[in-house]
C-alpha cells in the first residue's frame, strides 16, 4: 500500500483506511470462485477428460453434419446435434464419457483393460438428462474382447438402453426377457457385421440408477458372448441420436473396476447333459455336470439362459436363481467341488407357456460346455 499524503488525518484516520482497505480485499476475497469454464468440442473425435479419471467423446461416426458437445465437470450435454438418418440404419453417433480403453484413448489411472475372472465388482453410477424432440437411446456400453486389446473393435458389445425414444430398436431380434440387477429388460442378441451385440432395453425409461457392471456381464457369459478368460476394456455412457438431439446430457457419471478374488470360481472344461419330462404346462429337468478338465472346480456355477415362458417353480441339489431369463445353478455344501472327471447332478421343476424348449447353451464357471 503506497503511503498516505496527508498525515494530518493522524493515527485514526490511518487506521480507518487501513480497516477499510482490508475489509475491501476480504469481500473480494470471498466472492464466489469464477465459474469453470465448460470446453465445448465439434471436432467429429474430438474427447477431454473430467476428474482426471474420465474422457467424454463426441464420436461422431455416422454423418457429417454438425454435432458439438460441452463437456462440464460431471458429464457434458448435446448442444447441436443436426441433421438425421433413416431409424432403421446406424445412429449419427454416440457421444459418451467412458472408462477404460477406446480406439487407444485411454482414460487416466484405469484398471481396465481387466480379465473378467479377476473383477470381483464393478460398481456404476448414470444420471441422464432427456429431451421429447428426438429420436435416440440413451445407452450404457459395455465392452468385452478374448484379449487386452485397447485399440480397434471390440468381440462383444454389451449395451443397456435406459431409455428409447421413436421407432428404433437394437441390433438383431428379440429373444425374451430378463431380470438382471433386480429389473426386467427386454433382451436382444444380433450382431452389427463387425460385432456381437447383446441388449437391454428396459420397458419404460430409467433417469438414473447405480448398479454392478458384472451382473450384465454374467448375461454375456451365460449366452455363450463371452467367458471368464476374456477381458472387460471400457465402460461408456452416452445417446445414440438418430434425429436430433440437441439437449440430451449425461449429467453425472461414476465407474470402478475392483479386481481380486472375483469371477465365478475355478474355469472349467465341461460337458452337460440336460434331460426333460415335459407334459402340457410343466416340465421337470435333470441335469448333469461332467469336470471334463484335468483339475477340480471349486465353487461351481452353471450359468444358462431359460428360453421364454419358462419358470423354475422349485429345485434341488443346487441352488438356482433367479426363476426365469438367464439363471445360475450354484453348488450346495455338499458337492461345491467337482473332482476331475467327475460330476454333480442337481434337477429342478418348472412351468412354460407356448413350445417347449431347451436352453441353448450352459458355461460353467465362464466356460462354455459342451452338451450331450
Amino acid at each position: 500500500m503506497r503511503p498516505s499524503k496527508h498525515h494530518a488525518r493522524g493515527t485514526r484516520g490511518l487506521l480507518g483506511a487501513l480497516l477499510t482497505a482490508l475489509a475491501a480485499l476480504a469481500a473480494l476475497l470471498t466472492v464466489a470462485p469464477a465459474a469453470h469454464a465448460d470446453t465445448t468440442i465439434c471436432e467429429q473425435y474430438g474427447s477431454t477428460t473430467i476428474q482426471d479419471r474420465y474422457v467424454v467423446q463426441n464420436n461422431r461416426w455416422g454423418t457429417g453434419d454438425t454435432q458439438c458437445i460441452t463437456v462440464t465437470d460431471s458429464g457434458f450435454r448435446l448442444t447441436q446435434a443436426d441433421g438425421s438418418v433413416p431409424t432403421n440404419g446406424a445412429p449419427k453417433s454416440y457421444p459418451s464419457v467412458f472408462n477404460g480403453c477406446h480406439y487407444t484413448n485411454c482414460s487416466p489411472g484405469t484398471r481396465l483393460p481387466a480379465r473378467l475372472g479377476t473383477i470381483s465388482t464393478a460398481p456404476t453410477s448414470i444420471s441422464y438428462g432427456y429431451v421429447s424432440n428426438a429420436v435416440y437411446d440413451a445407452a450404457y456400453d459395455i465392452w468385452l474382447d478374448p484379449t487386452p486389446r485397447t485399440d480397434g473393435v471390440n468381440r462383444t458389445e454389451i449395451m443397456v438402453w435406459f431409455n428409447k425414444v421413436g421407432s428404433i430398436q437394437p441390433v438383431g431380434s428379440q429373444v425374451g426377457t430378463a431380470t438382471v440387477a433386480g429389473r426386467t429388460w427386454q433382451v436382444w442378441s444380433g450382431n452389427n457385421g463387425s460385432n456381437d451385440v447383446l441388449s437391454f432395453v428396459a420397458p419404460s425409461a430409467i433417469t438414473s440408477w447405480s448398479f454392478d457392471v458384472m451382473d450384465f456381464v454374467r448375461q454375456a457369459v451365460s449366452r455363450g458372448l463371452a467367458q471368464d478368460s476374456w477381458y472387460l476394456t471400457s465402460v461408456q455412457a452416452g445417446f445414440e441420436p438418430w434425429q436430433n438431439g440437441a439437449g440430451l446430457a449425461v449429467n453425472s457419471f461414476s465407474s470402478t473396476v475392483e479386481t481380486g478374488s472375483g469371477g465365478s470360481g475355478t474355469p472349467a472344461a465341461c460337458k452337460v447333459a440336460y434331460a426333460t419330462n415335459v407334459w402340457q404346462g410343466g416340465f421337470t429337468a435333470d441335469v448333469t455336470v461332467t469336470n471334463t478338465g484335468s483339475s477340480p472346480v471349486s465353487d461351481w456355477k452353471l450359468a444358462f439362459a431359460l428360453p421364454t415362458g419358462q419358470r423354475i417353480t422349485s429345485a434341488w441339489g443346487a441352488g438356482v436363481t433367479p426363476s426365469a431369463g438367464a439363471v445360475t445353478a450354484s453348488g450346495l455344501s455338499y458337492n461345491a467341488q467337482i473332482a476331475p472327471g467327475g460330476q454333480v447332478t442337481f434337477g429342478f421343476q418348472g412351468s412354460y407357456a407356448g413350445t417347449f424348449a431347451k436352453p441353448a447353451g450352459f458355461s460353467l464357471n465362464g466356460t462354455a460346455c459342451t452338451t450331450g
